[in-house]
């Protein structure tokens, strides 16, 4: 099992590598510098043994004269090679990090939403920002870590083994116990990287929430639920960091004890044989100074394994969702002068984690041009009709058809483009409200097509009190508008798409008087010469409707114009009676 963890491990680490690939060029020059800074390294440990012996023992004027120069020109060397070095390395690093969050988010925006259904999204952006930085640890710092200082354990162990490989050779009796005590921390760095993951994104989910709803938070003084529900997460996440700390904390010391024995043996081991005259006071102290040189960089490598684990553990999160196929799009025909007839044949569907079926045996027809509202109680089906039309779900029996083409036939951005939805809960961006109207438009922006819908939405009833007009920004949300304005802008962005069909959650019942007349004459203007399904919540909206679908249970119980239903004296009599009794409750 150990084993096909570490294989799994080699793997997903191969794969996080191969993004520095493109880059190649630069990692080679950070390479080669790293490789030049080592060997100043070694050079200076080389320098010191001739201070010594042609410096102090038996004085050299000459040399002593080239003293000065020597050392500056390897300190100088190594410190423009070191920074070339680390500069190369951060740059392949930072672009790895950049390559892997455009692929994660070109990810995310094109998962299938029963992906959405099951995931936080907070855990969703936790991994696009927390544990893609992650994956830097294990390309930028480790990389980095391994090239410069392997560079530099291999040159000064050179320049040991040269000096006295007899001596050197005591190392490397050691370098099993330290290979042991890397193998087992790096178990440990691995399980508790995962789970310090999994507590980011709780508390980022927990924390998205009370953010979202600080309204709700404070109106019903839920600030000590959402505190205490912050605290336990947070919690979880301090728990796991110190558990990787307790290993990190001990892999210094552990090191530097395994490293130190030898140094110790070989230490009296040097002074045991300068005593009969076989080490000169040269190489006494450049061994000495190499083997002190040594330990910083064997230390840094020892540790580097917890970066490389907790960049595993990230890449594994990362890859995880980057390997999730997008929504399915099997179509391979284009809609052209679409004429909006829309027919369900037969349709059932039900949610992949739900037993019950949602829609049951549907049927029904849009001719061009209708506008057909569905009503029924919460849960009959009215979303899931329109969400199916819109190809984010796939029915589980039956078809669907366009102009009497099957959806599963037509290209998914060909079909998106044809419609427009304006939704029961208005989604605005948080950008201007020009950017927010023209939202999805390639191309070229036509003034005249934008004032238009402008002015048939009633947008322009506020944006012309604004001191910035169309470029006022809106806030996250739109909350810097009323819901009023922020509806008619989603009915101008549908507007100035001008799609022959569309989809219109109608919600009405939160505005006041003058928004709610406002609304509706921009509702008018929408809904003229175009095919439209409507989701009805008041009833008496939809009076005017060429066909109401009345639905309960995922089935269509009742259908047909409204006095004609109301004559009927079934369900639909009775929930618009219910909601004539709750308005004058109200009033």
């Amino acid at each position: 099992m150990a084993d096909a963890t570490e294989h799994g491990s080699l793997q997903l680490y191969r794969r996080l590598l191969s993004h520095v690939v493109p880059y190649r060029g630069i990692f080679a020059g950070a390479v080669v510098a790293m490789a030049i800074s080592a060997a100043m390294e070694a050079s200076f440990a080389a320098l010191i043994k001739d201070i010594m012996d042609r410096g102090l023992v038996t004085p050299d004027a000459d040399f002593i004269k080239l003293i000065p120069w020597l050392i500056v020109g390897v300190i100088l060397i190594r410190s423009i090679a070191g920074f070339i070095g680390s500069y190369c390395m951060s740059w392949v690093g930072r672009k790895v990090v950049f390559d892997l969050r455009q692929l994660v988010f070109d990810r995310l925006i094109r998962l299938p939403s029963s992906y959405y259904d099951d995931h936080s999204s907070a855990l969703l952006v936790s991994k696009l920002i927390y544990d893609v930085e992650r994956t830097a640890t294990a390309t930028t710092d480790a990389l980095t870590l391994v090239t410069k200082d392997a560079f530099t354990a291999i040159a000064l162990i050179a320049w040991m083994l040269y000096l006295d490989w007899k001596l050197t050779l005591v190392f490397f009796i050691f370098a099993p116990l330290i290979t042991v005590a890397v193998r087992i921390a790096s178990k440990r760095f691995r399980k508790t990287s995962e789970r310090i993951q999994d507590s980011i994104g709780s508390i980022s989910h927990v924390a998205k929430e009370a953010v979202i709803g600080e309204r709700i938070v404070k109106t019903y003084g839920g600030q000590s639920f959402e505190l205490d529900n912050f605290s336990k997460a947070n919690q979880r996440n301090r728990r796991q960091e110190m558990k990787r700390a307790v290993v990190s904390a001990a892999m210094t010391p552990s090191i530097t004890l395994m490293v130190g024995l030898p140094i110790a043996i070989i230490i009296s081991l040097v002074i045991g044989r300068s005593g009969a005259g076989a080490v000169t006071a040269g190489m006494f102290t450049s061994y000495l100074a190499t083997v002190l040189l040594l330990m910083s960089p064997l230390k840094r490598l020892a540790k580097v394994n917890e970066k490389i684990q907790m960049g595993v553990a990230a890449a594994n999160s990362v890859f995880s969702l980057a390997d999730q196929p997008p929504e399915i799009d099997t179509g391979t025909r284009t809609l052209e002068n679409v004429q909006g007839r829309i027919e369900y044949k037969q349709v059932s569907f039900q949610y992949h984690r739900s037993n019950l079926a949602v829609l049951r045996n549907l049927s029904m027809m849009i001719e061009p041009g209708q506008t057909v509202a569905l009503v029924g109680a919460s849960g009959s089906g009215k979303s899931t009709i329109t969400s199916l039309l819109l190809g984010f779900y796939r029915p589980t029996e039956g078809v669907i058809t366009i102009d009497d083409i099957d959806l599963r036939d037509i290209r998914l951005d060909s079909l998106r483009q044809n419609m427009a939805i304006v939704a029961q809960d208005t989604i605005l961006f948080d950008e201007t409200i020009r950017n927010n109207i023209i939202y999805g438009h390639v191309g070229d922006v036509s003034e005249e097509r934008l004032n238009r819908a402008v002015r048939a939405a009633h947008v322009a009833e506020f944006t012309e009190r604004l001191a910035d007009g169309l470029d006022t920004y809106v806030g996250e949300q739109g909350l810097r508008l009323s819901g009023g304005q922020r509806q008619r802008i989603a009915i101008a962005r549908a507007l100035f798409k001008d799609p022959p069909i569309l989809i219109f959650d109608e919600a009405t019942s939160s505005l006041d008087a003058v928004s709610e007349r406002l609304v509706k004459e921009a509702t008018e203007q929408l809904l003229r010469d175009r095919t439209t399904l409507i989701i009805a919540h008041r009833l008496s909206t939809i009076e005017s409707a060429d066909r109401i679908l009345v639905l309960d249970k995922g089935q269509i119980v009742e259908q047909g114009r409204h006095q004609e239903l109301f004559e009927q004296n079934g369900l639909y009599t009775r929930l618009y009676r219910s909601q004539i009794q709750e308005h004058r409750l109200a009033g």
